[in-house]
């Protein structure tokens, strides 16, 4: 008898092809499915010898090389443990769902997939220059963390004991006429173990809110609604799974003096009538001191002043834009008869536009 073609296989097969064989024809031939079959019965009887030679190494590696079975005789326990074909004529009563229920233990005993916990979002508030410079800043934020009375793991402790079915052996023997078959607790699901009860402080998830304080590096330059990541500080998983992330979402407070447009700073510079007739030096504030604008002769108003690399630093590369200086002219509040007449004569020299009121001339006179 060719074990391979019992099986259905090729002497390549490997064990997984073996076990998917064997589970086929296992379900197909079994006793129960065909009472009073003969032929089943005995063909069965050569899928199980089969089956039990070459999912063994040591006795598929002696099959292969001419021998029909394994000089060191040692048992082994298979996948589909506890049946004994030893004696002849056995009475094959164990029931169908018995021969898989150990698979389906099995299946339940794995463990679930752990998932990772849920995202968290903060709004942080900075001042306008704060968000310039940057650096670390405290915030307490509130989150799921681990509940602290089970350590996330969402079971009460208790201490080691063993399962009252199985008597700590995890698995349950029953014997059914000549068949012995042994499968896994359904109690303690094959550990052994009394399984421990869900905890009282968080219910089982392993999770409890708690407010945290962390500190949150701000990077130079950072704008008005951007987010900086925090890792690992989200809402924990249930029972141990991994923490989310927290995002900060920055606003930036506006500032008195300075404009931001990408990474350009603006800002407005008063320029009295003569300075801009005549050209001065004006100093004006800058984000890191003082920046000094020549302003030459002729400036007018809305006319702008470029200074590279002194506005505000790129949060993700570091490189700074520029600052911007736009000259606003400025009039005197209040005006004497003398700066008027001065002011006259500049219109009359310079032949400014518009028509210049002489005093006591009445309205409609041409």
């Amino acid at each position: 008898m060719d074990f391979y073609i019992v099986l259905g296989l090729s002497q390549e097969a490997s064990e997984t092809e073996i076990k998917r064989a064997y589970r086929r024809l296992a379900r197909r031939l079994h006793p129960d499915i065909n009472p009073g079959d003969r032929a089943a019965e005995a063909r069965f009887r050569e899928v199980v010898e089969a089956y039990e030679t070459l999912i063994d190494r040591e006795r598929r590696k002696h099959y292969d090389a001419g021998h029909q079975s394994s000089p060191s005789g040692r048992a082994r326990r298979s996948e589909f443990q506890g049946f004994d074909f030893s004696t002849t004529g056995a009475d094959y009563s164990a029931s169908f769902g018995d021969l898989f229920a150990e698979v389906l233990m099995e299946r339940e005993a794995r463990p679930a997939p752990v998932d990772r916990g849920n995202d968290r979002h903060h709004d942080l508030r900075l001042p306008f220059r704060q968000a310039l410079a940057g650096g670390d800043r405290p915030l307490t934020v509130s989150r799921l963390g681990r509940c602290r009375v089970c350590e996330g793991r969402g079971l009460a402790a208790m201490g080691a004991s063993a399962c009252a079915m199985c008597h700590g052996s995890g698995a349950v023997k029953t014997v059914r006429g000549h068949m012995v078959f042994s499968r896994a607790c359904t109690a303690c699901g094959g550990t052994g173990e009394a399984r421990p009860r869900a905890c009282r402080g968080c219910g089982g998830t392993g999770q409890a809110m708690q407010a945290e304080t962390l500190t949150v590096r701000i990077p130079p330059g950072v704008a008005n609604g951007e987010t900086i990541r925090v890792a690992d500080h989200g809402d924990v998983g249930v029972r141990g799974g991994p923490a989310g992330d927290l995002y900060v979402v920055v606003h930036v407070d506006a500032d008195p003096v300075f404009t931001r447009h990408g990474d350009d700073l603006h800002i407005l510079m008063p320029v009295a009538v003569h300075d801009a007739a005549l050209g001065a030096k004006i100093d004006v504030e800058g984000p890191d001191g003082i920046v000094r604008v020549r302003v030459p002769p002729g400036t007018q108003s809305g006319q702008r002043f470029r200074f590279s690399g002194r506005g505000a630093p790129s949060p993700r590369t570091g490189t700074r834009g520029d600052l911007v200086v736009e000259a606003r002219l400025m009039l005197p509040a209040v005006l004497d008869e003398r700066s008027k007449a001065l002011l006259r004569e500049f219109g009359r020299l310079n032949g400014a536009g518009g028509r210049v009121e002489e005093p006591g001339r009445g309205q409609g006179q041409r």
